[in-house]
C-alpha cells in the first residue's frame, strides 16, 4: 500500500431533477468536482450526473467503470487501485446513496481491509425522507426492498408486513416504478382498514408528494386526488394499528379480530 492511500467516497447522487445546490452540500459537490476516478453502478447515469454538477474536466476525460447491479469481488482489488496508490475514489449509484439499498457494500468492505478511509458523504436517502414523512416510528424501521410478484405471494406479504409491524416497526418496501400503481391496489385490496400507509413520490423534486392515511381514508380517495404513481419512484411506509382485543366477556374465551 502507498503511505499516504486516498480515500473511498461514498458519493450521493440526486433522485430526480432538481438543482445539485438544493440537494447536496457544498463539501459533497466540492469533493465530486474534485474526484477524477468513479466506481458506477450505471456509467451512463453518472456521466449525466457529473455532467449535472458541473465537474471542471471533461466529462470524457474521466475514468468512469461500470460495477452494476452485482458487483464482482474478484475486480475490487483493482477496481480500488487508484486509491491504494494515492488518489479518491468515488463509488456512485444510480440514485440516492450507495451501499445502501443499492450495490457497493462488498467494495466498502474490502476498502476496509486494504486499509483506506471510508468517507460517506452527506446527500439524499429517498428511504430515510420517506422514513421521515411517514409519521411512524422513526425509532424501529425495516427495509424490506421488493415484494414478491406472484398475487398470493404478494398477498401473503402484506399480511407478514402487517403482523411485522404491530410491534411499532415501521416497513418500508418499494417497487419498480411501473409497477407501483399495481402494488398500491393490492394495498388498498389486501391490508386492514386501520393500517397506516404513506407513500412517497419524486422526492427533492419540484414534483414531490407525500400522503400518509390508514387504509379507510386511501379507500375513501378519489382517483384523482391520489398521488400519481405510475413510472415515478415512490417509497412506501407501513405500520399496522396494534390489534385491540375486546375485554375478555368471562365465558372462557376471547374474540380474535377479523381483517377489514
Amino acid at each position: 500500500m502507498s503511505d499516504s492511500p486516498g480515500a473511498l467516497l461514498l458519493l450521493p447522487t440526486l433522485l430526480g431533477e432538481s438543482a445539485p445546490e438544493r440537494v447536496l452540500p457544498g463539501e459533497t459537490l466540492a469533493l465530486a468536482r474534485a474526484t477524477t476516478v468513479f466506481l458506477a453502478e450505471n456509467a451512463k447515469s453518472a456521466r449525466a450526473f457529473l455532467k449535472v454538477i458541473a465537474h471542471p474536466q471533461p466529462i470524457a476525460s474521466l475514468a468512469v467503470t461500470e460495477i452494476g447491479h452485482a458487483p464482482d469481488a474478484r475486480l475490487f482489488d483493482e477496481w480500488l487501485a487508484p486509491a491504494v496508490d494515492g488518489r479518491n475514489v468515488a463509488l456512485l449509484s444510480q440514485a440516492g446513496c450507495p451501499a445502501v439499498a443499492d450495490p457497493g457494500a462488498g467494495l466498502v468492505a474490502r476498502a476496509h481491509q486494504l486499509g483506506l478511509r471510508v468517507r460517506p458523504l452527506v446527500g439524499p436517502s429517498s428511504l430515510l425522507l420517506a422514513l421521515m414523512a411517514a409519521g411512524m416510528s422513526g425509532q424501529r424501521f425495516r427495509f424490506v426492498g421488493y415484494l414478491p410478484q406472484h398475487r398470493q405471494a404478494l398477498i401473503a406479504a402484506i399480511g407478514e408486513l402487517e403482523r411485522a409491524s404491530r410491534g411499532e416497526e415501521t416497513q418500508l418496501f418499494i417497487e419498480t416504478p411501473y409497477r407501483n400503481e399495481r402494488l398500491l391496489q393490492a394495498l388498498l385490496e389486501h391490508a386492514r382498514h386501520d393500517t397506516q400507509l404513506a407513500v412517497a413520490v419524486d422526492l427533492t423534486t419540484d414534483t414531490e408528494r407525500v400522503l400518509s392515511l390508514p387504509i379507510s381514508g386511501w379507500r375513501a380517495l378519489p382517483a384523482e386526488a391520489r398521488p400519481a404513481l405510475a413510472r415515478r419512484p415512490a417509497v412506501f411506509a407501513l405500520m399496522a394499528a396494534a390489534v385491540q382485543l375486546p375485554a375478555p366477556s368471562g365465558r372462557g374465551r376471547t374474540p380474535t379480530s377479523a381483517r377489514q
